[in-house]
């Protein structure tokens, strides 16, 4: 059984999003994580030593598997389950673009979008993620063939960037593109985002 520790208005409602995608049974436990309390379950503290959601438990016949990021989370998921189709197999060709787009998220946009953010001032040259209109010009490139990252293909990395793309829009982080708006209205017509998003708002505002 997959277990996910989940809390609204997180990075959790991404893995939320996969776990529906996926043909497999799971649970979801609720942290609050602005309650220090709510932090002491110990199987969550062992999956999560940082006390971050998402993080997840999943009970297999070789034993409890125990991890936290939901980008590590998503490429376990995507591979331990393949019936799901949410990642190509090794021997892909698509693998090493789908790899790409996987670590684009935590290594590319979530670094960008902090630089918008918070108004830094960066070096295209130097900084790791190279600044953030180069971030949006390289997704754009990524999505125009679409209609997803790897063509006719859905895959574990449009949860993990259509997930962000989305929160730069509703943020007001992202200004208008017709590439990227299209490719979130995708991302939101698929029923597994719009019920996760729907259990967001039912528990954010409980």
């Amino acid at each position: 059984m997959i277990t996910l520790y989940w809390c609204p208005k997180t990075r959790a409602s991404r893995i939320l999003w996969l776990l529906g995608e996926m043909d497999e049974p799971f649970e979801v436990r609720t942290i609050d994580i602005r309650d220090p309390e709510a932090k002491n379950d110990p199987d969550f503290s062992a999956a999560s030593p940082m006390g971050k959601v998402p993080a997840l438990m999943d009970t297999t016949p070789n034993g409890v598997v125990r991890m936290a990021d939901s980008a590590a989370i998503a490429l376990y998921l995507a591979d331990r389950y393949p019936a799901s189709g949410l990642a190509p197999v090794i021997s892909d060709p698509e693998r090493g673009r789908y790899l790409y787009w996987m670590t684009y998220t935590p290594g590319v946009i979530e670094p960008a979008m902090m630089e918008r953010f918070l108004g830094m001032e960066v070096s295209k040259a130097t900084s790791g993620w190279g600044n953030f209109d180069t971030m949006v010009e390289v997704l754009e490139d990524g999505i125009r063939q679409g209609p997803w990252l790897l063509g006719e293909r859905f895959t574990a990395a449009d949860v993990l960037v259509g997930s962000s793309v989305y929160f730069m829009k509703m943020f007001g982080i992202l200004p208008g593109n017709a590439v990227l708006d299209a490719y979130v209205e995708r991302c939101l017509a698929r029923q597994a985002y719009a019920e996760a998003l729907a259990r967001d708002a039912e528990l954010y505002s409980a």
